[in-house]
């Protein structure tokens, strides 16, 4: 996947994820964007297992931004786009938005950052990976 690529990840809105109002509960907007980014990893060919078991890293939340522009509510078909904004060496930073139709919800930035399974200290990201989210 080269930066100007997107993946797109369908999502439905279930009861347990909002409020008493129907509303999707803000925490859950980022549960959608972990789950769309773990598939992203998936379509290439990198479950999380294999990342940890064979390439020993993982991958975790650095920092984000949320905004939040409108609701999702009960049983709403939503899909999560994402798309990578940068790969460093260790870093890679998503741009994340929430869509339901061509209305957008929410948006986020998302650093992620490749640490040693073991160890939970940066290491550099994996050539194998680099590789498929980077192609040269």
């Amino acid at each position: 996947m080269s930066a100007s690529t997107e993946f797109r990840w369908p999502v439905r809105v279930y009861y347990e994820d909002t409020d008493s109002g129907g509303v999707v509960y803000h925490a859950n907007y980022l549960k959608f964007m972990e789950r769309a980014r773990t598939e992203f990893l998936r379509s290439l060919g990198f479950g999380q297992a294999e990342l940890r078991d064979d390439l020993g890293v993982l991958f975790v939340v650095r920092s984000l931004a949320l905004q939040y522009r409108r609701p999702a509510r009960f049983d709403d078909a939503l899909e999560v786009v994402t798309r990578l904004e940068e790969l460093g060496r260790s870093l890679m930073k998503f741009e994340q938005k929430i869509y339901r139709g061509e209305l957008l919800l929410t948006e986020a930035t998302v650093d992620i950052v490749c640490i040693d399974a073991e160890q939970f200290r940066p290491a550099v990201i994996p050539p194998a990976v680099r590789n498929l989210v980077n192609p040269t």
